[in-house]
């Protein structure tokens, strides 16, 4: 980098647009949605997509609900040529959907085009050249009003044309490329002057696509030119406002957003941002964003992993991790805090009408609208808290542990994952749990057990036993069968204890149920402990409960 002070790199100009409307604007309904993945998104593969590649996208995006998709550029590829005859001539294009091509302004180019068109019903025929100083300096060698003859002949070409498809329905679309580095006033009268020579109406309007190609300012400077523009130009009513932001300076998504409010009808971009270096604006993030605010945009994004699925196969690309709404990771917790605070919001949501205003700590969105699961939204590794593990063992697996219970089995995850140092799985959280508190059988293990009840609130019980390997048989009394048997364990020689807490319930429904108990013991030393037992009996599971809290304490030299 170069060492103050910077003489390489300059401040961008910002728009002298001291009564700017879009700061005090909200988006309050969709833009028209132009898929541009099957062009400029596929330009920018290593290994571009197959024909039939191409088609799979294409069915995704039209399900998706896309309008307008732009197709291709056919008249520099003989695969796109192809690829948009098979659409045409297989009838693969829906009614409501209307297909984009894109060209440049050379007539042997524009017709090629035409071609590859016919018998479609309705195309937007997308018309681009390069209008900002440094193209024109250093690509071309032409001055402003030569630069604008090209916009011109080549519109001038593309009216001439359409009697090549009299069948086709064409709407016409221009973009001054780098709109975003050309001068606004250049910007204006280039287009200004495609738009009279092209002579669109109300009813059937010019689209005017004003390209952020590369992203060279801030979002609000965007803005500015994007509210200067709509206001200066002379017909518009007559022209739909479009965007198509890159990502050069990681603002696309929030460039796209301004530039709606500072008066744009319509966003070009890709699923997941896929694009030319640094890649296009994400759609899937600016329509789950107006989602997330109330505004519906159109587009279906309920089985999201579906979508991603298909984008990953077609064009060999992964969905980074932490990409919003779509990535592996971005309905996780591994904090402890909040992982608690998502585990009590969920249980505050449980008690709400499905249709309730969304309001769930670090989650801005349901994950369940867009069709991802709830399993992967806390996962645990050694800095999670207590909340995110009695999350994990009741959501995965039914056990509703006693608050007073997290810390101590959080403690006992979290030593695991330390030493694992990696993240566990709920599984290997099940079998963590599993082995401490379930399967515990030394010193003590209960071979039968029985009770009896020979007056009101006194219970006698007759316990096996096995104690070291040796059985033996133990009686007690109490005001209850967990009493009674705490009795009957100061005969096998169990040191006194108190019974502190107890908590049941059942988990999974029908025969198939079993009843999950939980015992707090404080032992004469001091020590405070849980055990659990699960049973098809709920006598059995209090009784089991207690031998894995003694268990517990035992091995700990506490009893």
């Amino acid at each position: 980098m170069q060492p103050p002070p910077i003489t390489k790199y300059r401040p961008f100009p910002t728009v002298d647009l001291p009564d700017r409307q879009w700061p005090n604007r909200t988006i309050t309904r969709p833009p028209i949605w132009c898929s541009v993945d099957l062009r400029d998104g596929n330009q920018a593969l290593a290994i571009p997509m197959s024909v039939d590649e191409k088609l799979e996208m294409f069915d995704t995006l039209v399900k998706v609900g896309f309008k307008e998709i732009e197709v291709g550029f056919p008249a520099a590829s003989q695969i796109e040529f192809d690829f948009i005859r098979r659409l045409i001539d297989e009838d693969r294009i829906p009614e409501d959907v209307t297909i984009q091509i894109l060209t440049q302004a050379r007539e042997e180019l524009i017709r090629r085009s035409y071609e590859a068109l016919r018998g479609a019903r309705r195309v937007i025929f997308h018309l681009y050249n390069s209008t900002n100083p440094t193209q024109r300096r250093v690509v071309f060698g032409l001055d402003r009003d030569e630069i604008k003859a090209i916009a011109v002949r080549g519109t001038t070409m593309a009216r001439d044309m359409q009697s090549m498809v009299p069948e086709t329905e064409v709407v016409f679309q221009y973009s001054p490329e780098s709109f975003s580095l050309t001068e606004l006033d250049f910007s204006l009268e280039v287009c200004e002057a495609v738009t009279e020579v092209w002579g669109p109406t109300k009813e059937k309007k010019i689209i005017l696509n004003l390209p952020a190609t590369v992203e060279v300012a801030t979002p609000n400077v965007h803005a500015d030119q994007i509210e200067w523009f709509c206001r200066h130009f002379s017909r518009r009513d007559e022209a739909i406002i479009s965007l198509h932001t890159h990502n050069d300076r990681g603002c696309a998504v929030a460039a796209t957003e301004l530039g709606l409010m500072a008066g744009a009808d319509r966003v070009e971009g890709t699923l997941f941002g896929n694009g030319e270096r640094t890649g296009n604006v994400d759609i899937v993030t600016v329509a789950l964003n107006m989602y997330s605010q109330g505004v519906h945009p159109g587009l279906d994004f309920s089985n999201l992993n579906a979508i991603r699925d298909v984008y990953e196969r077609c064009t060999r690309m992964e969905v980074p991790p932490r990409q919003p709404y779509a990535g592996e990771l971005v309905f996780t917790a591994f904090s402890g805090s909040h992982q608690d605070a998502i585990n009590k919001g969920f249980a505050e949501r449980a008690k709400l009408p499905p249709d309730a205003p969304w309001d769930v700590p670090y989650l801005p969105i349901d994950p369940k609208d867009l069709g991802r699961n709830y399993r992967a939204i806390i996962r645990i590794n050694a800095q999670s808290g207590k909340g995110g593990v009695a999350h994990v063992m009741q959501r995965e697996f039914g056990f509703q542990l006693p608050k007073a219970m997290h810390r101590e089995v959080g403690r006992l995850i979290n030593d695991l994952a330390d030493r694992k140092g990696t993240e566990l799985t709920p599984e290997e959280i099940l079998e963590a749990f599993t082995a401490e508190y379930l399967e515990r059988k030394t010193p003590y293990e209960v071979l039968d057990f029985h009770t009896e009840m020979p007056e009101p609130h006194n219970v006698t019980c007759r316990v096996t036993l096995k104690k070291n390997g040796e059985a033996m048989v133990v009686s007690g009394s109490g005001n209850g069968p967990i009493d009674a048997f705490v009795h009957a364990l100061g005969q096998a020689g169990v040191s006194k204890f108190e019974v502190l807490n107890y908590a049941e319930h059942s988990i999974g429904q029908g025969a198939g149920s079993k009843a999950a108990a939980y015992i707090q013991i404080r032992t004469a030393s001091g020590h405070v402990g849980f055990g659990v037992g699960l049973d098809t009996n709920i006598e059995l599971a209090s009784i089991n409960a207690v031998l894995s809290a003694v268990n517990r304490a035992a091995e700990k030299g506490a009893l």
